[in-house]
């Protein structure tokens, strides 16, 4: 059975690389350098199951060697689940993935914590929760005002000083009041 886009992109190793290749263009071998934990094999074959369901692409070759060496960003339009998609699926299929994506978050959290010397407050970790009033149009509002800031910092490229740190959303409605 064909897995859904929605599968293919909550794997976790896949999540790690898609996020690498946000706003950027990798190879392979640079790819398995800012993710030195996983392994070479499994890396591949991530990056395949993501190519073949159109999540990312090849936007280059490059010969190397007597070899091609592929250059792959995220597809323009590969991260994008149908709301057909979205609206076909049961409630346990919603839950499922929801707790995939959770998974992976704590992943992440995992391996930050796992690393040598951290410093929760210097490095900024957070975690809170709100609650929001907003009709329809306020929240069509603050998710544009949202989506340009993120637009503004996705463009920073990796380089000395910086490191990645993964923002994650959650939207969930309440109770509508009458």
């Amino acid at each position: 059975m064909k897995d859904s886009k929605v599968d293919v992109i909550l794997h976790p190793v896949r999540m790690r690389i898609i996020q690498q290749l946000i706003n950027q263009e990798l190879t392979a071998q640079q790819l398995k350098e800012l993710l030195p934990d996983i392994p070479q094999a499994s890396l591949y074959r991530n990056i395949k199951k993501l190519a073949d369901a159109e999540v990312i692409q090849v936007v280059a070759e490059v010969p190397i060697r007597g070899t091609v060496e592929k250059v792959y960003s995220i597809h323009q339009t590969g991260m994008a689940v149908s709301p057909e998609e979205m609206n076909n699926m049961s409630k346990d299929e919603h839950m499922g993935f929801f707790i995939k994506f959770l998974a992976n978050l704590m992943g992440e959290f995992e391996r930050y914590l796992n690393q040598e010397n951290i410093d929760l407050v210097a490095d900024g970790v957070s975690f809170r929760q709100g609650t929001f009033y907003l009709n329809d149009e306020e929240f069509r509002e603050f998710i544009k005002q949202l989506t340009a800031v993120y637009a503004n910092i996705s463009q920073n490229k990796p380089e000395k000083g910086r490191r990645s740190r993964i923002i994650s959303n959650i939207f969930i409605p309440g109770e509508k009041m009458e």
